[in-house]
């Protein structure tokens, strides 16, 4: 197994290691965070940052994750995957795959349980997760346990797109057109369910989801629809509307608190996920 390139600790309560894994293109960083005290065998979830398809970075999605570990009892790997218009689409739904396989064949070497695997996302890292949840339903796997969607960009065709000067939205509808346009440079692949989950019309047999939006944000009724979809398709799913703005809302505590609650439950709650001791 690939060994870590950079062990760093800003936090004693959190355990934090940069790896390189293997991705779509080529190899990836990626940061694998954990509880510093916890010898268990942990759950993870693969986290994708936000940025349009086009920016963001590991230290974006820094704060976060470490929120989600500390709440949740989690570990967290969160992938810097390909950006677009270097790499447009399908590189950043098939590097989140990736990197799911990747932590199904190295979770025993590194104390995880690849049977409690979950996903998360914000922005545009949202629509990468949902599409990760997606492909990996469609491809057999790896199986997850639950996904968490964060004001996600689920509709490239932009229809549901709120008013942005009525919501005082941070994020523009021209904005949106701009990102997509670079991450979506043929205009067919708007209608690929792997580009825009919203567009899916097979819901089915998804995990567990909590999806998060922002009252001031133009995107909060596509990923309302979506879940909305996801409830007639019987998939177990948790909405909530926060009153901040796109930006604030990856970072804001009461969201930090209900999603960790979340995978807490989906990732601890069931009888065969007990903890087991840490192997030798």
């Amino acid at each position: 197994m690939d060994a870590p390139t950079t062990t760093h600790d800003r936090n004693t309560a959190v355990h934090v290691e940069d790896w390189l894994i293997s991705a779509y293109l080529g190899h990836l960083p990626s940061r694998l965070y954990r509880p510093s005290d916890d010898a268990n065998v942990l759950p993870v979830v693969l986290y994708l940052h936000g940025g349009g398809f086009v920016a963001g970075s590991l230290d974006d999605a820094d704060a976060t994750a470490r929120q989600l570990v500390e709440r949740a009892g989690v570990a967290v790997l969160s992938l810097a995957y390909s950006l677009a218009p270097h790499h447009p689409f399908p590189a950043a739904p098939e590097d989140a795959h990736a990197a799911l396989r990747w932590l199904l064949g190295a979770a025993a070497g590194l104390n995880l349980d690849s049977r409690r695997l979950a996903v998360a996302g914000d922005d545009a890292g949202g629509n990468i997760a949902a599409a990760a949840a997606l492909i990996a339903r469609d491809r057999n796997g790896p199986a997850l346990a639950a996904q968490v969607l964060i004001g996600p960009m689920l509709d490239p065709s932009m229809t549901l797109l709120g008013d942005a000067e009525r919501l005082t939205s941070d994020l523009k509808p021209q904005t949106c057109a701009q990102r997509y346009a670079q991450y979506l440079p043929h205009s067919q692949e708007r209608l690929h369910p792997y580009a825009s989950p919203l567009a899916s019309r097979r819901l089915h047999e998804l995990p567990p989801t909590y999806l998060a939006t922002a009252k001031c944000d133009v995107l909060h009724r596509e990923a309302e629809a979506y879940a909305t979809a996801l409830i007639a398709a019987g998939v177990p799913t948790q909405i909530t509307r926060f009153d901040v703005q796109h930006e604030a809302l990856p970072r804001h505590p009461p969201l930090l608190a209900e999603a960790a609650e979340f995978l807490r439950q989906r990732l601890h709650s069931t009888s065969s996920n007990k903890s087991q001791p840490r192997r030798k």
